[in-house]
């Protein structure tokens, strides 16, 4: 081990600290826990724990649905709609339907199902 400023001052009452006072708290170290980590401490820090600046992502999101309501389907002409072709994964049931109407696709609401049901169409569940 390399020599230590008490070392070099045997003898001496503070070693080199100055008054008693000066060399007492957690202050003359730099600071009490994780006090600095990312200052003056930075790279004490990175050398023990390599990982500890390292953003984790966040876990548990759930992807978004891409989703089309009742009155969107006004403006599509025909009278079959594969809706998972066209890049939808759910129907909700905001808007109304006058025509017959036979729609395919993997998720839909109840008001969704009541509104094409009550204008004679039906949905049909795409083949995962």
């Amino acid at each position: 081990m390399g020599k230590t400023k008490t070392s070099k001052m045997r003898g001496s009452k503070t070693c080199g600290y100055g008054s008693k006072k000066k060399h007492r708290g957690k202050g003359s170290k730099g600071g009490k826990g994780m006090a600095g980590s990312k200052k003056h401490k930075k790279f004490k820090v990175l050398k023990e724990n390599p990982e500890y600046f390292i953003h984790k992502k966040l876990k548990g999101r759930k992807k978004s649905e891409k989703v089309i309501n009742i009155r969107d389907l006004e403006k599509i002409k025909e009278n079959k709609i594969n809706l998972k072709e066209l890049g939808y994964t759910k129907l909700l049931g905001d808007g109304e339907i006058k025509r017959k109407i036979e729609i395919v696709i993997d998720k839909w609401s109840k008001g969704a199902e009541e509104k094409i049901k009550k204008a004679g169409g039906k949905i049909i569940a795409s083949e995962a």
